[in-house]
């Protein structure tokens, strides 16, 4: 049965893949999205990290460095985000060390 609470939601999931994997990029990068992506108006979720060591289960997709996981209450909110300056300067500040970057935006309810 759809949780009503959620019905509208949108979930906006991005899986970067770094041309530098390093820990130190991993983690400048990690750092990026919480400076640049937290706390926008509209989030109800937001969190980022690093892929799983050890969870090589086959069903596992393991060719990401990190993961971002936002959350908003609306469409609007996510459009809101997409132009957001904070948003366009964590792309232009980071974008030079993204190899991949795939987003999966689904609907919540």
């Amino acid at each position: 049965m759809p949780d009503k609470k959620m019905q509208g939601r949108l979930a906006h999931m991005v899986f970067f893949t770094l041309a530098d994997a390093s820990l130190a990029a991993r983690t400048k990068l990690t750092a990026a999205c919480h400076e640049y992506l937290s706390g926008h108006e509209g989030v109800l979720y937001f969190s980022v990290g690093t892929l799983a060591a050890g969870l090589e289960r086959e069903v596992n997709v393991r060719d990401f460095d990190v993961a971002l996981h936002v959350v908003f209450e609306n469409l609007a909110a996510h459009d809101r985000y997409q132009v957001h300056s904070r948003h366009l300067r964590f792309i232009e500040e980071n974008r030079s060390n993204w190899k991949q970057v795939r987003v999966f935006d689904s609907t919540l309810g």
